[in-house]
């Protein structure tokens, strides 16, 4: 096959080879349920609680038991926001008009539960303010949900500023941040985001998929979104991964040691990218100050998106219009609407996002092959 210039991390990224590696055991002989009592299954629980600990200490979780292993980043949003407010008893939620699906479809459920919900609008970068978020919140309110970065823009949210708001106004609320789309280049720890609950997805750095985290902090009553065998402590049941858990962590390790070096190259593939197109053909970031160093949302005037993608496709470059899970929407991105872009606008954005096997050349690259596809 042809090379291809992969420029989509953000809707996932290779598989590591340190995850490959821990990995292969337990696609084999170590094939083991860890919910058993035998040889075979105590040494897969004994890998998924090692597991579990080398996590907390990545997170900066206060114990092993506040990590919580999950299907993937979907489920991790989903027990994050509807865990505390089912707890609670119909708890409010109050959540940012720009989340992940996950987030703004569970809130959605809950309100048709009877949950009191709040959509927080953004600016035209696509920020919260913490005021309002706080202004948000009152006595009833059980989780704030404010995403880490935005999986489309790379606009980095200030969620450390939004708990501390939060506190200050609804003291019993507890703050969840989905850092999916962050964990591969910023510090997502539960002390540098101030959040209760953090969430994870291995794929979106260099793990396998259908695996991720949600990080705890404290005592914090989940009610749980799976029901049945009672595993992770009665958060989430069903049988664990065990290859996913030992994969992912192994790529966590991996991706914390490699921060410095993907932001060095990312970032560099990315000037060259943005200030070629911005001479070439105008092309401007939705997003200018403050961004994750991996993402590139860019406004091509007078190019329609998909369109681009198709012939981006043809020249061997994989980009986006937007997240994974908009592909192949009709509707104007909710992200783009609610930063207040005009739909003739929004339909003109792609999505560049370069990850852990980016080169710096990559941008000089991408930016090519960009600007033979708009001259066609």
């Amino acid at each position: 096959m042809p090379r291809m210039l992969y420029l989509d991390h953000a809707a996932t990224s290779p598989l590591r080879p340190e995850a490959r590696e821990a990995m292969a055991p337990y696609l084999g002989e170590r094939f083991g349920n860890p919910s058993g009592v035998h040889g075979m299954s105590r040494r897969a629980k004994n890998a998924v609680e090692e597991a579990r600990e080398r996590a907390a200490a990545l997170l900066g979780a206060g114990r092993p038991l506040d990590v919580v292993f999950t299907g993937g980043g979907t489920e991790s949003d989903n027990l994050g926001v509807a865990g505390p407010a089912l707890a609670a008893g119909r708890g409010g939620v109050v959540v940012s008009a720009v989340e992940h699906e996950a987030v703004l479809e569970t809130a959605r459920f809950l309100a048709r539960l009877g949950c009191p919900v709040s959509f927080t609008p953004v600016d035209g970068e696509g920020r919260v303010s913490p005021d309002a978020v706080a202004s948000s919140v009152g006595p009833a309110t059980a989780v704030v949900s404010v995403m880490a970065a935005n999986n489309e823009t790379g606009a980095r949210q200030p969620v450390a500023k939004v708990a501390e708001a939060v506190r200050d106004a609804a003291p019993g609320a507890v703050v969840h941040s989905d850092a999916v789309q962050a964990f591969v280049s910023d510090d997502v720890t539960v002390g540098a985001l101030g959040a209760d609950l953090v969430t994870i997805a291995a794929h979106k750095f260099g793990g396998p998929k259908g695996v991720g985290v949600l990080c705890v902090a404290g005592d914090i009553r989940l009610e749980p979104v799976l029901h049945g065998g009672g595993q992770e402590m009665g958060r989430r049941s069903g049988t664990h991964d065990v290859a996913g858990i030992v994969g992912m962590v192994a790529a966590m390790e991996a991706a914390v040691a490699d921060r410095e070096r993907l932001r060095r190259d990312a970032g560099e593939a990315r000037r060259r990218f943005e200030a070629r197109l911005a001479d070439a053909l105008g092309a401007t970031p939705t997003v200018a100050d403050d961004r994750l160093v991996q993402h590139s949302h860019l406004r091509i005037p007078g190019v329609d998106a998909e369109t681009m993608l198709i012939r981006l496709d043809a020249l061997g470059v994989a980009a986006s219009a937007g997240s994974a899970c908009q592909s192949g929407a009709v509707e104007v991105s909710h992200v783009l609407e609610a930063m207040g872009l005009a739909p003739d606008a929004a339909v003109e954005c792609l999505r560049f996002s370069f990850g852990w096997t980016t080169a710096p050349d990559d941008g000089d690259e991408a930016a090519e092959a960009v600007i033979e596809a708009a001259s066609r």
